[in-house]
């Protein structure tokens, strides 16, 4: 074992190349085998930013409530929120489909919703483009919901084989979380999952003056967004470790925070990012055919973020891995890099 150890360190080695990548931190488990390392300015315990990997925290809170009876799935929005929240929210050719929005349209983000971060006004602004002009900023839930209500939809909701990647969706549904909980998101977090869990390493990024991760790159440049990162919240706002990531990476999908016969629902797969597709709450990473013969890699399950932090496992295979290459620019490098690091297990 001492042998792929070393081949999986040079491959983190390599990646940090000090233009895309300054600094990585990866875990993984394969059957018996579990191994850590990391390169650059990260270690092997240090805190990062999961950004949208936070999607599946949200997702298993979501879950467990179902299990508690105090939701379905099929519910629509207007169970949840009132008038001033959802009129307006999604009007496409002139019709208002808010009410008619379900929150497995917001999980699997066939909802059509306009995404508050990325999603580019009639002016070609996006939030997303201003924070990396340097100009942090905090938001509220209303003022997320109000940024999506400028942004034009592209379909309807439900329709066949779309799916529009949207933080607005996990911002609603966070709020969900804290109604049916009746506390916030933060400590749903922390009792649901990461205290019976003992990931003493993760936490919900709250507090502007937190320096312990560290700053996430855009190209050659650090991004200092303390501002932005304590507003997403329950679409990117999870601080946590590849040890403890791992950790709730195999717990999501053995069972243990909701029941495991939800799954198979949940792999009921819409494009959305190449080579990535959307299930209800998870993503799915399967390689184009041609490239699965250089690297056999099996159809991973799980979800990645901005920060280029990724949480992925195939059970069946005893696969899980979880890591980060800290750069915002380039949001194919950490999946070219958790290949590398499967094929060195072969």
């Amino acid at each position: 074992m001492t042998a792929i150890a070393d081949k999986l360190q040079k491959t983190l080695d390599k990646a940090v190349d000090g233009r895309k990548v300054f600094g990585t931190t990866f875990r993984l488990k394969y059957k018996d085998f579990e191994w850590s390392g990391a390169s650059g300015n990260l270690a092997v315990d240090s805190p990062y930013f999961t950004a949208s990997t936070t999607k599946l925290f949200t997702t298993a809170l979501i879950m467990r409530l179902r299990q508690q009876k105090k939701l379905e799935l099929d519910d629509k929005l207007t169970r949840y929120f009132s008038p001033a929240i959802l009129n307006g929210l999604h009007v496409y050719k002139g019709r208002d489909y808010s009410g008619e929005i379900s929150i497995r349209n917001l999980l699997a983000h066939t909802s059509g919703i306009p995404d508050y971060f990325q999603g580019r006004n009639d002016k070609g602004d996006s939030l997303e483009k201003e924070l990396f002009q340097g100009k942090d900023r905090h938001w509220t839930f209303e003022q997320a919901i109000e940024l999506s209500k400028r942004i034009r939809p592209r379909f309807a909701p439900n329709t066949k084989g779309k799916a529009l990647y949207s933080d607005t969706n996990f911002q609603l549904l966070g709020k969900i979380v804290e109604q049916l909980n009746g506390k916030s998101y933060a400590a749903c977090i922390d009792e649901q999952i990461t205290g019976p869990l003992g990931m003493t390493g993760t936490y919900l990024y709250l507090d502007a003056a937190d320096t312990r991760p560290r700053n996430m790159y855009y190209k050659d440049r650090e991004v200092h967004i303390p501002l932005a990162m304590t507003s997403f919240g329950a679409d990117g706002g999870i601080v946590t470790t590849t040890s403890d990531m791992l950790k709730f990476i195999e717990a999501f999908f053995a069972g243990v925070l909701f029941p495991s016969e939800y799954l198979p629902e949940m792999k009921i797969w819409n494009p959305i990012f190449l080579p990535l597709r959307a299930g209800v709450g998870i993503h799915l990473y399967k390689l184009p055919g041609i490239f699965n013969y250089i690297i056999p890699l099996p159809e991973l399950y799980g979800h990645s973020g901005l920060s280029g932090a990724l949480a992925y496992c195939n059970p069946e295979k005893g696969f899980y891995i979880a890591g980060t290459v800290n750069q915002t620019a380039y949001p194919s490098t950490s999946f070219q890099l958790a290949t590398r690091l499967y094929g060195n297990l072969l």
